[in-house]
């Protein structure tokens, strides 16, 4: 039976990332990298399908689990009859591109404790099950491409094709095990004493949280927003700088349902978002990093731009089942590959020109060839505005003339004329003025349902769509509009349930697909930003606060929230939701916060 998704910590080292569930069990792990075949695949299925259980043999008290501060290193205390242990989980951080390890190090605290192991290595997501020899130093195992190596002083035997253990742990003992990925062909690599790397993992990262730019006192809300970092921080592919969207596939946005997607790739849609978030927290390199990646990605012909590329920019992301693997609680199928990938939606061209001129505000290395791409990407936009696409949610129903897109298109070009006018940038500033006014007044004509005093999800329609709260944050219109206000209105009254927003709702809007979907925890940020750039700033701190209720006990979000079953659902963590909540945090506060940069085409900097 699958566990609830709040029960899942993450731990990773900017390569790959895993799962590591209250119980004991890495249920999800992928290897060497983000997008990899998991090794660890129950989390889609049950143990048969991979993982590695760590906890006390006999039944024992609900665990107790932690973040050490400021740190991605996760701590689960297990109490007994007999005593009392803690088990430390983490990945060390590596400067090889290949190079993964999984260390958990058990610490006896108090009498005795009676500890037990599983290892089920599976590779190919729960598929192929590899030859396992034992050696001096504990297990190796291979499968094609891919070998791992088990490093541990306990015994290992083979039963029911998995390694397992039992051993005793007492107080002021310490047994370490470390998990090491290498290619079949090579060499495996050597592993450092487990509890000097830990030193090291919790250093780095400590030093890395002191970065955080968080000028209003310490306390929960500093602690929900460093915790948003670290996790936006571990979704980062070290190498290239690329961010996945979350390190799962096909978690449910429906328990049971088919609405199942792999988010371990890189959307444009997020890029902006992104980097006001990095940039108002003080993380310039990793802002910088990211504005490299979209570039890179982005390169090549402008009829060929993608919503989403792998996260070393790959372009071709091919979706495929994986009949073996029966889905998180049942939820069918499961997918790799993302066929979004293929679809046009009209607002990346807005999301990449407006994260590069908000690079460019921000004083970040300045790029000629950044510029060039802007103008080179500029010229189809120009006759692709009025198409339309798939919109910001990838429906897979039909195309429509959504007005958020069409929004995006406007930013565009705001942003490319700002630039002019800002940096002295050589452009068709007058042309590029009078398609932009001309797009200004298309959406208001026919973007906006006068009898319903509200913008709309798509022309000619009267369905609503969150994603028209972003209308004052991008500077289209301010907050004070009647049309504003009254988009605001409509949203609360038809897309709210239990105080949290649906993207759209399914019943109204065409999406080409079945059933139904969770409250998007974006959407709700969105709204609580909107609040504020109204002024309705007790409105927005209760959502706020809200919405910090509904992370689980490590301070983790999913993608979207069952109000009915009150669970996480969809994909976890979720990059997006968390970059909805440094934002927002930095809305309410401070002056300078995102939605104003982002309303008056404003940066952070130094």
């Amino acid at each position: 039976m699958s566990k609830p998704i709040e029960d899942y910590g993450l731990i990773g080292n900017m390569l790959s990332a895993a799962l590591v569930a209250r119980d004991g069990s890495i249920d999800w792990l992928c290897l060497p990298h983000f997008d990899s075949p998991a090794c660890f695949a129950a989390l889609l299925g049950d143990e048969s399908h991979g993982r590695w259980l760590l906890a006390p043999a006999q039944p024992c008290a609900p665990a107790r689990r932690r973040y050490l501060p400021d740190t991605a290193v996760l701590e689960t205390l297990h109490e007994t009859d007999t005593g009392a242990v803690r088990v430390y989980d983490f990945m060390p951080l590596s400067d090889e591109d290949e190079r993964v390890d999984v260390v958990r190090i058990v610490r006896g605290e108090r009498g005795h404790v009676d500890m037990h192991t599983e290892l089920t290595l599976r590779f190919n997501y729960g598929q192929a099950v590899p030859w396992v020899r034992r050696r001096d130093y504990g297990l190796s195992a291979i499968a094609g491409p891919d070998a791992v190596e088990l490093h541990t002083s306990v015994p290992m035997e083979g039963h029911d094709m998995k390694s397992v253990a039992s051993f005793r742990v007492h107080q002021g003992q310490t047994v370490p095990f470390t998990l090491s990925y290498h290619r079949s062909h090579k060499t495996p690599h050597f592993v450092p004493d487990r509890l000097e790397s830990m030193d090291r993992t919790i250093a780095w990262w400590q030093e890395w949280a002191k970065r955080c730019h968080w000028e209003n006192g310490s306390g929960e809300r500093r602690d929900a927003v460093v915790r948003s970092l670290i996790t936006l921080k571990l979704l980062i592919f070290q190498p290239t700088g690329g961010i996945v969207a979350a390190p799962t596939t096909s978690l449910p946005e429906e328990l049971g349902g088919s609405r199942n997607w792999d988010y371990r790739h890189c959307w444009l849609r997020d890029s902006a978002l992104t980097l006001y978030a990095l940039l108002n927290a003080g993380y310039r390199e990793e802002a910088e990093a990211w504005r490299q990646w979209l570039l890179r990605a982005a390169a090549g012909h402008p009829n060929q731009i993608q919503i989403m590329y792998g996260i070393a920019g790959e372009r071709w992301l091919p979706e495929n089942e994986i009949p073996w693997l029966p889905g998180y609680e049942g939820s069918a199928p499961v997918r790799i590959g993302n066929g979004a990938a293929g679809q046009m939606q009209l607002d990346v061209y807005g999301e990449l020109i407006e994260t590069l001129h908000a690079g460019r505000v921000a004083d970040l290395a300045p790029l000629a060839e950044a510029w060039r791409m802007q103008k080179v990407l500029l010229k189809p936009l120009e006759q692709l505005w009025d198409q339309p696409d798939h919109g910001i949610w990838e429906v897979r129903g039909p195309r429509r003339a959504f007005t958020h897109s069409r929004l995006m298109c406007w930013v565009a070009l705001d942003r490319s004329i700002k630039s002019c006018e800002r940096f002295g940038l050589e452009g068709p500033v007058e042309r590029w003025r009078e398609l932009c006014e001309r797009i200004r007044q298309d959406i208001c004509t026919h973007g906006y349902d006068a009898r319903m005093n509200s913008f709309v999800q798509y022309y000619g329609g009267t369905a609503l769509d969150a994603s028209l709260l972003l209308i004052p944050q991008v500077g289209f219109l301010p907050a004070s509009d009647r049309r504003v206000q009254g988009t605001i209105a409509a949203i609360e009254r038809k897309l709210m349930r239990d105080g949290l927003l649906l993207r759209y709702s399914t019943e109204e809007s065409d999406d080409g697909l079945p059933g139904e979907e969770g409250a998007f925890l974006a959407c709700s940020f969105w709204l609580a930003d909107a609040y504020i750039m109204q002024g309705r700033l007790d409105d927005a701190e209760r959502l706020f606060e809200h919405l910090l209720a509904l992370r689980n006990d490590l301070g983790l979000l999913a993608e979207e929230y069952d109000v009915a079953r009150r669970r996480l659902v969809g994909n976890f963590p979720q990059g997006f939701s968390h970059i909805g909540l440094v934002n927002t945090a930095y809305n309410l506060g401070k002056a300078g916060g995102t939605a104003r940069q982002r309303s008056t085409s404003d940066a952070p900097r130094d």
